[in-house]
C-alpha cells in the first residue's frame, strides 16, 4: 500500500480528498495535517509515500515545505492541490519535483487519474533494478491516451492499462518456473485482487501464462505458470 498524507488548511478540502482516496485501491490515508509544521512532524514520525499538498496554508506555504522535503532528500512524492493557479506558482512547484498540479476545484475524475498514474508508476519503479531508455521513455514521455505515433499494435482489452500490465508481467516473470495465485500476485504487487484477475485472465488468453484448475478441499483454484516460450506475443501490446 502507498502511504498517503493529506496536508490541507481548509478542514472540508481534507475531508473531500480523504474520501476521494477511499475510492481509489492500493492507497492508505496515514493521516491530515493542517499546517506545514505539523505536516514536517507527520513526515518526520512515520512513513509517508505520497503527500497531497496544498499551497496557501497559515504561516509557511506548501511550496515552503516541498522545497524543504528536497533539500532534505525525504524520500517522498509530491502532488499539488491547490487554488494557486498562476504560472509562477506552477512553474515553482513543478521545479521542486511535483509529480503532478491539481487545480481546484476539480472533478474526481481528475483527482483519480492523477492518483492512479502515481501508483502505476510507483509500483513499476519499485519492481526494478535497473531501466533502459526505451522503458524510461515510455515512464516519463508517453500517455496511453495521448499517443500519436508509436501506438502499440493492438489495443488491450477495455479497463487495462499498459504501464499496470508492465508492473504485472514483470512480476511474473520474476516467478520464474514456479506457479502462483491471484490472491499471491495480489500480494506481490499491491494491485487489487479483481484488477489482477483482469490482467491474468488476459495474459492467459494470448498464452503468456497458462493456467490450471486445481481441485481439493472447498472451492477449486486457479494457479497459474509463466510460459516465457510466449513472451514475444506480449510486444504487440507493449
Amino acid at each position: 500500500m502507498i502511504n498517503v498524507l493529506i496536508v490541507d488548511d481548509d478542514p472540508m478540502v481534507a475531508e473531500f480528498n480523504k474520501q476521494y482516496l477511499k475510492k481509489i485501491d492500493g492507497f492508505i490515508l496515514v493521516g491530515i495535517a493542517h499546517s506545514v509544521n505539523e505536516a514536517t512532524k507527520m513526515i518526520n514520525h512515520q512513513k509517508v509515500d505520497l503527500v497531497l499538498l496544498d499551497i496557501y496554508m497559515p504561516g509557511e506555504n506548501g511550496l515552503t515545505l516541498l522545497s524543504k522535503i528536497r533539500k532534505e532528500k525525504k524520500e517522498l512524492d509530491v502532488i499539488l492541490i491547490t487554488a494557486a493557479s498562476d504560472v509562477d506558482k506552477i512553474q515553482t512547484g513543478l521545479r521542486y519535483g511535483a509529480v503532478d498540479y491539481l487545480i481546484k476545484p476539480f472533478e474526481f475524475k481528475r483527482f483519480q487519474k492523477a492518483l492512479i498514474s502515481y501508483k502505476e508508476q510507483y509500483l513499476y519503479l519499485n519492481q526494478q533494478t535497473k531501466m533502459n531508455q526505451k522503458d524510461l521513455d515510455e515512464l516519463l514521455l508517453v500517455k496511453q491516451d495521448e499517443l500519436v505515433t508509436a501506438k502499440p499494435i493492438k489495443p488491450l482489452p477495455k479497463g487495462l492499462s499498459r504501464e499496470t500490465l508492465k508492473v504485472v508481467f514483470s512480476a511474473i516473470k520474476k516467478q520464474a518456473n514456479f506457479p502462483f495465485t491471484t490472491d499471491e500476485m495480489a500480494e506481490i504487487t499491491e494491485i487489487s485482487r479483481v484488477s489482477i484477475r483482469k490482467y491474468l485472465k488476459f495474459l492467459s488468453e494470448v498464452h503468456v501464462i497458462d493456467e490450471t484448475l486445481t481441485y481439493g478441499i472447498g472451492r477449486p483454484i486457479y494457479s497459474y505458470m509463466y510460459n516465457e516460450e510466449n513472451e514475444s506475443i506480449l510486444k504487440q501490446y507493449m
